[in-house]
C-alpha cells in the first residue's frame, strides 16, 4: 500500500516573518527617513505575536540599517536608509572573511573605475567638475605629504564616481575607498615616482572630463589604473588587511 511522504518543512521564525514584512513595507511605501513605526506595543498588538519576537524582528531591521532606535521616554523607532558606511563594512566584512587578495580589488577598479570616467565626462555638472579640479589641486598640493597625498587620492575617485550620476557605482566606489586607501598606502609603494605619475594621469583624465570626452577619459583612466596594477604586481597575491 502506498504511504504519503513528506520531506521535512522549514517552518521561518515569527521575527523573520515579521521583519521580512516591515522590510517589504519601509522599501516599497516611499517612507522617507525619519519616519516614526508603530510601538513596540502597537506591533505586538497589530500582529498578535510575542514580545520577543518583536524585538528580534527589529534587531533584524537595524542590522541592515532599516530603522533607527532611539531609547527613552521620547525616543522611538523611525525608518533609515542603507548608506555608504553600512555598505563599506559589508564590503569589509566580506574581503576578511573571504580572503580576497589586492589581485580582486585591482581587477574589480580596472572593471568599474574606466566606465565611470567615461561616465562623468558626459554627465558631470559644472558644479561637480569644479569639485574634480579642486580635488585634482589638493592631490598636487600633497605630493610631499604621503598621508594627505593618499587620502586626496582617494577623495579624487570618489569624485569622478560621484559626477558619473550612476548611484551604485558611485556607493561601490566610495565604501571600496578604505580598501583603496589600504591597497594604495604599501610601504614602499607610493614613492615621489609613482606620485608624480599619479599627478600626471589624473591631469589627463581630467582633462578628457573637461571636455567631455567620454572615450579619452575611459582610455585614460584604463591606463591609470593598469599602472597601478602592474606596480603593485609582486603584492597582488596578498590578502588585504586592515582594521575590522
Amino acid at each position: 500500500m502506498n504511504q504519503v511522504k513528506l520531506s521535512p518543512i522549514a517552518v521561518p521564525k515569527t521575527s523573520e516573518v515579521l521583519a521580512s514584512e516591515l522590510r517589504r513595507q519601509i522599501m516599497s511605501s516611499g517612507l522617507p527617513t525619519g519616519a516614526p513605526l508603530p510601538t513596540e506595543r502597537d506591533l505586538i498588538a497589530q500582529t498578535g505575536l510575542s514580545r520577543s519576537s518583536v524585538r528580534e524582528a527589529l534587531k533584524i531591521l537595524a542590522a541592515e540599517n532599516l530603522i533607527t532606535t532611539r531609547p527613552g521616554r521620547f525616543g522611538g523607532t523611525a525608518t533609515s536608509r542603507p548608506d555608504d558606511e553600512s555598505l563599506g563594512r559589508s564590503i569589509s566584512l566580506f574581503v576578511h572573511g573571504r580572503g580576497i587578495t589586492l589581485a580582486a580589488l585591482l581587477q574589480a577598479r580596472e572593471a568599474i573605475e574606466p566606465p565611470l570616467a567615461a561616465l562623468a565626462a558626459t554627465s558631470r555638472t559644472e558644479e561637480e567638475l569644479k569639485t574634480l579640479v579642486q580635488v585634482t589641486q589638493k592631490v598636487e598640493d600633497a605630493v610631499d605629504d604621503l598621508p594627505t597625498f593618499l587620502h586626496e587620492n582617494v577623495n579624487w575617485h570618489i569624485a569622478i564616481a560621484a559626477a558619473s550620476h550612476n548611484e551604485l557605482l558611485r556607493a561601490f566606489m566610495s565604501a571600496s575607498a578604505k580598501l583603496i586607501y589600504k591597497a594604495t598606502s604599501i610601504d614602499n609603494f607610493t614613492t615621489p615616482d609613482v606620485r608624480s605619475q599619479v599627478i600626471q594621469a589624473h591631469r589627463r583624465i581630467l582633462k578628457a572630463i573637461v571636455e567631455q570626452d567620454a572615450d579619452a577619459a575611459r582610455r585614460r583612466m584604463a591606463r591609470h589604473l593598469a599602472a597601478t596594477t602592474a606596480a603593485m604586481r609582486e603584492l597582488a597575491d596578498a590578502p588585504l588587511e586592515f582594521d575590522l
